[in-house]
Order: structure tokens, then C-alpha cells, then sequence
């Protein structure tokens, strides 16, 4: 299986440090965000050197709106397929219906120049998105109503008490990618805030893979967001994935 490898995951450890790890365990991509560019040259060199290709990045909505222009110029620099705006701040985040089809209104007017430039982009959910806001519509469907694709969280989802297979069902035509993330049982790995290496939590994986080749999803990216040890994290989810 072709895995990507989103980098956020490893951001307490060296960046050439884990770049070789995962080259060394077998993945063949990765997802970059914020923290790795800083110096975009060196983040290619040695992704490069590691024979890691730089397949999507995470770009905050405020500078796909203020810099567009520039946020292309860097996805094309790195050589990405998609790009996904990956989070609002708490402050940020609307209340209601109406400003969660404002927020969606935003993406729409995004979507047309990162597109227009060759890339896929959609929007990466957590929890927030995935809440009541009446009627049993969440945040997540007014965006998916706006057209605007989706690298769906799986462990998010599940985190926010959704069945998992059911909202790869409901997104379908619209998940362009998945981020493959598991949750341990209630109570365990405190120190981890409660995630898992994949394959060691609740979440069945052959029946969600399943579910995703249903719905012609093709790029897999797996993140644990607080691993005590990322080598064991993705040396170990590698292995399980990689046995269904």
C-alpha cells in the first residue's frame, strides 16, 4: 500500500532525523505543513535526498485569502497534487448555520484559483466540524453543500462519535483524500491525548479501507497528532496497514 506520512506528526523530532526514518520504514510520501517551511529549499533537498515525494500540503484559509498568488507559487515549488486548508483557531470558528455557510462561501471563492492552477483542494475536518447545529446538520455538511472536497479525518470522526464507514458513505464523491489516524480505548494513552499507533486502538481498519476503495478514495495519509515515540508510530501503523 502507498502511504503518505503527514509530517505534524513528527514536529518534536529532527526533520532529516525523520525524513530518513520514513524512507528507512517504506513510505514514499509525504504531507507538509506549516512547520516544515520555512526553509522550503532544505525541506525539498532533503525529501529529495530520501527519495520522499511532497505529494499535499496544509495552508491556512487567512493566507489562501490574503496570498493567493503566493500560496500557489509555493505549492507549485513544492510539487504537490492537493492542497487543504486545515483548521480554524477557536475564535475563528462560526456558531451557527449561517456563519458555517459563510466560512463555506469562503473556500468556494478559493477553490477556483488553486484549481485553475492544477491542484485539488478541499478542506481537512476535526471535531468542531462535525457538531449538531440542528436537525442533525453538522458544519461539515454545509461545507460538503458548497462542493468544496475533502481530506476526511477518519479519527476525527470517530472522536466526534460518528460512525466512520457511514460519513465515507454520506462524502463519498467528494473525499479526494484520508487521513488514516486511530483512537485507543477510553482511558489509555493519556500521554497521547488519547490517540493510538494505527492498528493498536478501536478502529477496524480492513472494514474502513474497504469503505474508502468503495468510494475511490486513492491517497492515504497517516498522523498521529501527539506519538510518544514516532518511530514507533509509523514503523507500526506502517506494518499494520500494510498487512490488510
Amino acid at each position: 500500500m502507498k502511504l503518505s506520512y503527514q509530517l505534524y506528526s513528527s514536529r518534536n523530532w529532527p526533520l532529516a532525523d525523520t525524513l530518513k526514518m520514513l524512507a528507512d520504514t517504506g513510505y514514499s510520501e509525504v504531507e507538509a505543513y506549516g512547520g516544515v517551511l520555512d526553509d522550503v529549499a532544505g525541506f525539498k533537498s532533503l525529501a529529495k535526498e530520501n527519495g520522499l515525494a511532497i505529494t499535499s500540503v496544509h495552508m491556512a484559509v487567512a493566507d489562501l485569502e490574503t496570498d493567493i498568488v503566493g500560496c500557489i507559487a509555493l505549492a507549485k515549488d513544492l510539487g504537490v497534487t492537493r492542497v487543504y486548508a486545515p483548521y480554524l483557531q477557536e475564535e475563528e470558528r462560526p456558531t451557527d448555520l449561517q456563519g458555517w455557510t459563510d466560512f463555506a462561501a469562503r473556500l468556494a471563492a478559493i477553490r477556483p484559483s488553486v484549481e485553475a492552477a492544477g491542484f485539488t483542494f478541499g478542506w481537512h475536518n476535526h471535531d468542531f466540524e462535525l457538531v449538531d447545529l440542528g436537525g442533525g446538520r453538522t458544519p461539515l455538511d454545509v461545507i460538503a453543500d458548497a462542493g468544496i472536497q475533502m481530506e476526511l479525518d477518519l479519527g476525527w470522526v470517530h472522536f466526534a462519535g460518528h460512525d466512520v464507514i457511514e460519513t465515507i458513505g454520506k462524502y463519498a464523491p467528494l473525499i479526494k483524500t484520508a487521513h488514516i489516524k486511530d483512537r485507543a480505548p477510553e482511558g489509555e494513552n493519556t500521554d497521547q491525548d488519547g490517540w493510538a499507533d494505527v492498528g493498536a486502538g478501536v478502529m477496524d481498519w480492513a472494514a474502513i479501507f474497504a469503505a474508502l476503495k468503495d468510494a475511490g478514495v486513492d491517497h492515504f495519509v497517516v498522523e498521529h497528532d501527539n506519538p510518544s515515540d514516532h518511530v514507533r508510530f509509523a514503523q507500526a501503523s506502517y506494518a499494520h496497514l500494510n498487512s490488510l
